[in-house]
């Protein structure tokens, strides 16, 4: 009989599964996108029922279940605070609310799966161990320095230790209130951005500013000598206060964690509906380098205790491509990897991990370093949808056209994207993790110069200040930019080289990066082709890529892809082998936006 081992992140944000049969990762995905609202938090049923599917069995199948937090980790910890500092009555009742629910974990499988018995057994795998394990597990590493920095769980933001040889210690942690995350996440608030993961606006923002706060926000974030950090709680409020974070069955909210003190520092904060003056992005471009610098002040005394070249970064703070990219240039680690998902819908997959490898004594059996983990739908369920929606796509102009094989199919998308398209890319396996890498994309010519702006006035509709990212072919790379590091996952920012960048407008961004995608054969074969065709008919290896979405979650299914395709200014659709094409979908290029094929170099 085959092992399984279903995984999770529940009653938070990002709510995930995966499933290990047999240590093999079958599937894994968020359920937001099933629930089509961003970051969605609860119990992550439609993904677990996706996952059970796939793997062909139901519930009662599950030998194991792991779910990524522990209510009793740093339990004395957790008592000696309460005792010293003496929280709001109303934030115990919601400690208490959620430790609950993370306890009853077969209670809420029942609730439900009624007709699916559970009767396997529950594994409790504190919040950081997931995290370390969602990253270490995955890599082509046998020794590894781990690393996971987040805002909180089981009452730590920070953690680090070493995987050798299949086994993963943790050897420290920084503990509630002090986080990088929590630092990052104030700021985010403190500059009008108002949801929930919206810290990667204040990283896109950050280039258009100067650091002129980050004496101010030093006095914020305390280094100390053993390459941890503190905060200076003067400035926040979330140690005394219960601040609201909503976590059940929705789009997940978390209210401002700074207090008065840090907008007497800083400057009165900015509405959402304020203009972006200056003094933002400079607040932006600050929090930014106060954050890399914990990060390297951390990661530098690490190096020094383990002497090992090679790092695996998870967490929410994982996300920050900006300082990833940085890593070789200002930390003595020379191998970096980071996850597909490295914030807490990976720690499903971490949670997974430690279970199955706990049972199997340590050894190490790397789980497969995929993204493409997510549903897929054949030729005929799309044909299907297609037949169905006939005539809503004849009211739309719009023409059908099946191209059954791969390399008419890849040369008809290149073409129309170097003819200026904005082509909408549905292809296999839904992507695993917050970045579309070439399954669920929409893929444009970053040879225009005003592709930026069409993309966020008319497809994305999100703040001006945002950049798009560049698939490039992992043999091009060096040739492009100033590295030459395997990033398939999107997760490193690299500066574009100087004599390049008037080349790709659309993909550098104002200070000359570009979140890098490299883009193998052997992970992506069609994406790679459709790469490799545009860059026989430009000489340019790369195209824009950005997730196939407008304003939700990316794209799941080819039903939500049309209407995606139906509603925005998007020229073509490929789903899988069905080209769906507007009349108009070549579009005229503009005089004053020229656009000269590169010879091969």
């Amino acid at each position: 009989m085959a092992e399984i081992v279903l995984g999770l992140n529940a009653y938070h944000a990002d709510s995930s599964a995966c499933i290990l049969v047999d240590g093999e990762l079958i599937a894994a995905a968020e359920e937001e996108r099933f629930r089509r609202l961003k970051h969605w938090a609860g119990v992550p049923s439609h993904a677990i029922s996706y996952c059970l599917e796939e793997a062909g069995i139901d519930l009662s199948d599950v030998d194991h279940v792991g779910i990524n937090r522990d209510p009793k980790s740093a339990i004395r910890k957790k008592v000696a605070y309460t005792l010293a500092r003496r929280p709001s009555p109303r934030l115990l009742r919601e400690r208490l609310r959620n430790a609950r629910a993370w306890l009853d974990v077969k209670g809420m499988l029942a609730q439900e799966f009624p007709t699916q018995p559970f009767r396997g057994t529950v594994h409790h795998i504190e919040h950081h161990l997931a995290h370390l394990a969602s990253a270490y597990y995955v890599s082509p590493y046998g020794d590894a320095v781990a690393v996971s920095v987040d805002g909180f769980g089981d009452f730590a933001s920070t953690a680090w230790g070493l995987g050798r040889d299949g086994r993963l210690s943790v050897d420290g942690r920084v503990y509630f209130p002090h986080s990088l995350g929590a630092f990052y996440q104030s700021v985010t608030h403190y500059l009008g951005f108002h949801h929930y993961g919206d810290e990667y606006k204040v990283m896109g923002l950050a280039p258009y500013g100067e650091p002129n706060f980050v004496d101010q926000l030093r006095k914020v974030v305390l280094l100390q000598p053993d390459g941890t950090f503190r905060l200076n709680l003067d400035f926040f409020r979330h140690h005394r206060e219960s601040t609201s974070y909503q976590w059940l069955d929705q789009t997940p909210h978390a209210d401002a964690l700074y207090s008065d003190d840090l907008a007497e520092l800083l400057g009165p904060p900015r509405a959402p509906e304020d203009e972006l003056l200056q003094r933002h992005k400079d607040v932006a471009r600050s929090a930014q380098v106060v954050y890399e610098d914990a990060l390297f002040h951390l990661l530098e005394r690490l190096h020094e205790k383990y002497a090992c070249d090679n790092l695996v970064l998870a967490g929410g703070c994982a996300q920050n491509s900006v300082a990833n990219g940085k890593i070789y240039e200002r930390s003595p680690f020379t191998r970096a990897y980071i996850p597909a998902s490295p914030p807490d819908a990976g720690g499903a997959i971490g949670a997974a991990a430690v279970v199955w490898h706990r049972l199997h004594g340590g050894v190490r059996q790397p789980i497969r370093d995929t993204p493409f983990l997510g549903p897929s739908y054949s030729d005929d369920e799309i044909a299907g949808l297609l037949s169905t929606r006939a005539e809503d796509l004849e009211a739309h102009g719009v023409r059908v056209e099946l191209l059954s094989d791969d390399a008419a199919l890849c040369r008809r998308a290149a073409q129309a994207v170097a003819d200026g398209g904005v082509v909408g890319w549905f292809q296999g396996r839904m992507e695993w993790g917050p970045r579309a890498l070439g399954n669920r994309s929409i893929v444009c010519d970053p040879r225009r110069a005003d592709m930026k702006e069409l993309l966020n006035q008319k497809i994305k509709r999100r703040e001006s200040f945002r950049p798009f990212a560049p698939s490039i072919l992992r043999s091009e790379v060096q040739k492009w930019f100033e590295t030459d590091d395997d990033v398939p996952f999107m997760s490193k920012v690299f500066v574009i080289r100087d004599d390049k960048r008037a080349s790709i407008p659309a993909v550098t961004h104002v200070d000359g990066t570009g979140r890098l995608q490299t883009v193998d054969v052997g992970l992506n074969r069609l994406y790679h082709d459709l790469i490799m065709e545009f860059f026989g008919l430009t000489g340019v290896p790369m195209i824009l890529n950005t997730s196939f979405n407008e304003n939700e979650p990316v794209v799941c299914r080819p039903e939500e892809a049309l209407d995606c395709f139906l509603r925005t200014d998007m020229d073509v659709l490929v789903l899988n082998s069905f080209v769906v094409e507007r009349d108009r979908a070549r579009a005229e290029r503009p005089d004053d936006v020229p656009v000269l094929p590169l010879e091969r170099s």
